[in-house]
């Protein structure tokens, strides 16, 4: 997979959970966790790339601050209409 893409799973039609899915490699698959803070953990490689962003949180995680998580890793930046389905609601 190449490009980042957002998995949202909802419950009476509110999102309870999110992953966003980061570049990886075939076989990759996260094998350290590291809180950023209340509401996104980082998922990482064994060689420590970041593979994928946990939104423990998602309808209090905005655009901006996974925005911000991303630029800290060296990742593209996301459209907020691409983070839209975080606040369907």
């Amino acid at each position: 997979m190449n490009q980042p893409y957002l998995e949202v799973t909802f419950r009476r039609g509110k999102p309870i959970a999110a992953y966003l899915y980061l570049p990886r490699r075939p076989g990759d698959r996260a094998v350290r966790s590291e809180p950023v803070d209340d509401l996104i953990v980082i998922d990482r490689a064994e060689d420590g790339r970041p593979i994928g962003l946990e939104l423990v949180d998602p309808v209090a995680v905005s655009a901006d601050r996974v925005n911000a998580v991303l630029r800290q890793l060296d990742q593209p930046e996301l459209a907020a209409s691409e983070l839209a389905p975080l606040h369907a609601a």
